[in-house]
C-alpha cells in the first residue's frame, strides 16, 4: 500500500517501471497551464485540460483515505499566525511540528478555483456531448476518443442544493450587489453535476428575493423551496398549454417523472398526455419526441424540489 508521501511527491512502479506522477505536480500543473479555466478555448486546450484535471480528480480521490490530507485542507483554513489554532490542528491530527512543516509547503489549489476547474469540467463535457449528438461514431473525431469523463469521482465530491444556498446566504451577508450575488451562484451551481440544470431557477429565485428579510441559512432554504415549488407549477401549467397535452394525463406523466426523476418514453403515460393524434399521423413522432425533450428538461430542472403538479 502506497504512502501518502508517494501520493503527494510521485513513485516509481517497483513491479513495471512506470513513473507516477504525484499531487504536488500535478497541481502545478493544473495552475502553471490553465491560470484561467475561462480561457480555455481551442479543442487541444479542451482536451488536455480534460485529462490533466481528470488525473487530478483521480489522485484527490484516492488522498481523501489518508487523515494527512483532511489535515492540509484544514491547514489552509486557519490563522498559521494563531498559536492556538495551530496547536488545536496538532492535538487533533497528531502531527508534530515537522510534519506541519512539511504540510505547509504542499500548495492546495484556491477552493474558488477548483469550483472554476469543475465547472469548466461539466461545461467541456455538456460541450462534447451537444458535438456528438445525432452523429454517427466513425464522424466523432479521434482526438476524443481515449477520453474519459470521471463523472462519478465529480459527483462523489460535488456539494449539493441546499449547501449551495448557504453559500449564497453567506454572500448576500458580505455583497449586496445582486449581480455579483448571481456570479457566485453560477459558479457553484454549474461546479455541481447534480445541480447544473437548475442555474436559471437559482438565478431568478436571487433576482426575485429580498436577502435583507431572510435571518439565516434555513430561512434561505425554505424560501428556495417555496419560491421553485411555485415556479414548477406555473412552468408545468405553461408546457401543458404550448404543447397542447390532455391535462390530466399530462400532470400525472409529470409527477411520476418528477417523482423517479426521469422522464420514461416506453409504456403508455406519455402517449396518453399527448394531443388526440393517431400514431399512423406523420407529425406523431415528432411530436411526440418533442414533447419527451421538453419534459425531460423540465424533470432535470425541477427534481428534487417537492411540491405538486
Amino acid at each position: 500500500e502506497r504512502s501518502f508521501e508517494d501520493y503527494i511527491r510521485g513513485y516509481t512502479d517497483e513491479r513495471t517501471g512506470e513513473l507516477h506522477r504525484g499531487y504536488i505536480e500535478i497541481v502545478n500543473e493544473l495552475k502553471s497551464r490553465f491560470s484561467d479555466p475561462t480561457a480555455i478555448h481551442t479543442e487541444k486546450d479542451k482536451k488536455e485540460f480534460v485529462n490533466l484535471f481528470g488525473e487530478y480528480l483521480r489522485i484527490e480521490n484516492i488522498l481523501r483515505n489518508y487523515d494527512e490530507f483532511t489535515c492540509l485542507n484544514e491547514l489552509k483554513k486557519i490563522d498559521i499566525e494563531n498559536p492556538e489554532e495551530v496547536a488545536a490542528l496538532q492535538a487533533k491530527y497528531q502531527i508534530d511540528d515537522e510534519k506541519l512543516k512539511e504540510l505547509q509547503e504542499i500548495d492546495v489549489p484556491d477552493i474558488r478555483l477548483l469550483q472554476d476547474y469543475r465547472s469548466t469540467y461539466n461545461d467541456i463535457r455538456d460541450w462534447l456531448r451537444r458535438q456528438r449528438e445525432g452523429k454517427k461514431p466513425d464522424d466523432i473525431p479521434d482526438i476524443w476518443e481515449d477520453v474519459v469523463f470521471e463523472v462519478d469521482l465529480l459527483k462523489s465530491q460535488e456539494i449539493n442544493l441546499d449547501y449551495i444556498l448557504e453559500l449564497i446566504f453567506e454572500e448576500t451577508r458580505k455583497n449586496k450587489d445582486k449581480a455579483t450575488i448571481i456570479e457566485e451562484g453560477r459558479r457553484l451551481i454549474r461546479s455541481s453535476v447534480g445541480s447544473r440544470a437548475k442555474e436559471s431557477l437559482i438565478v431568478d429565485f436571487i433576482n426575485h428575493m429580498d436577502f435583507d428579510k431572510i435571518p439565516d441559512k434555513k430561512s434561505i432554504i425554505d424560501e428556495f423551496y417555496q419560491f421553485a415549488q411555485k415556479e414548477q407549477a406555473r412552468e408545468a401549467e405553461e408546457l401543458i398549454a404550448s404543447e397542447k397535452l390532455r391535462e390530466d394525463a399530462a400532470k400525472r406523466y409529470l409527477a411520476t417523472s418528477l417523482k423517479h426523476e426521469f422522464a420514461n418514453e416506453n409504456g403508455t403515460d406519455l402517449s396518453d398526455a399527448l394531443p388526440r393524434m393517431s400514431p399512423l399521423n406523420p407529425q406523431y413522432s415528432s411530436k411526440k419526441k418533442t414533447v419527451l425533450d421538453k419534459i425531460s428538461a423540465f424533470v432535470e430542472k425541477f427534481k428534487g424540489i417537492g411540491g405538486k403538479i
